[in-house]
């Protein structure tokens, strides 16, 4: 049996009292199962383990049992990652953190940060007239489909969106 959590294919659930040891670098959710539902509570991963109490032992396990309300609500499922880097593990959890936001990982989670910066129209301007370039806000763009005079939307760190001022079109230019 296997479930699909992002792009990723784990093997399980199980029950966590059915998992036995050993396990070597892996991914693993822990569910708490609700009639039919499972819902992911806590992700994690493992260099490598044969300690049989190895969940129990996890600083988060009580609160797995919080949150399923027993054991026997508690399922596992894991990612072999054989050949993979401890980094390459973090990524993908981070991915899981995202998107999930288990309860138990609280602690854990990572906010995305944009890999862009958005600067208003005055920064840009600013910026220009501090580097000596001619202000560029002066130039007229015409509207590919009505010919109107689009004005800048928004400036990005590389990009600029502009608007129509007439049909409402928008156009990206990269700033030079």
């Amino acid at each position: 049996m296997s479930i699909q959590i992002l792009q990723y294919e784990f093997l399980g659930p199980i029950k966590l009292d059915e998992w036995g040891p050993p396990m070597e670098k892996v991914v693993y959710l822990i569910f708490s199962r609700k009639k039919d539902s499972f819902n992911i509570i806590y992700v994690g991963d493992c260099e490598k383990t044969v300690e049989k109490n190895f969940f129990e032992n996890n600083s988060t396990f009580k609160c797995w049992l919080q949150t399923a309300g027993s054991e026997d609500s508690l399922y596992l499922a894991i990612l072999p990652m054989f050949d993979s880097s401890e980094s390459k593990r973090k990524g993908i959890i981070n991915k899981i953190l995202v998107h999930y936001h288990p309860t138990c990982n609280a602690s854990d989670v990572v906010e995305k940060k944009p890999d862009y910066t958005i600067r208003s129209k005055f920064d840009l301007e600013s910026k220009n007239i501090s580097e000596g370039k001619l202000d560029e806000s002066n130039e007229k763009i015409p509207c590919p489909c009505c010919g109107s005079e689009m004005k800048v939307n928004q400036v990005l760190e590389n990009t600029s969106i502009l608007k129509c001022i007439e049909c409402g079109i928008s156009d990206t230019r990269l700033n030079s």
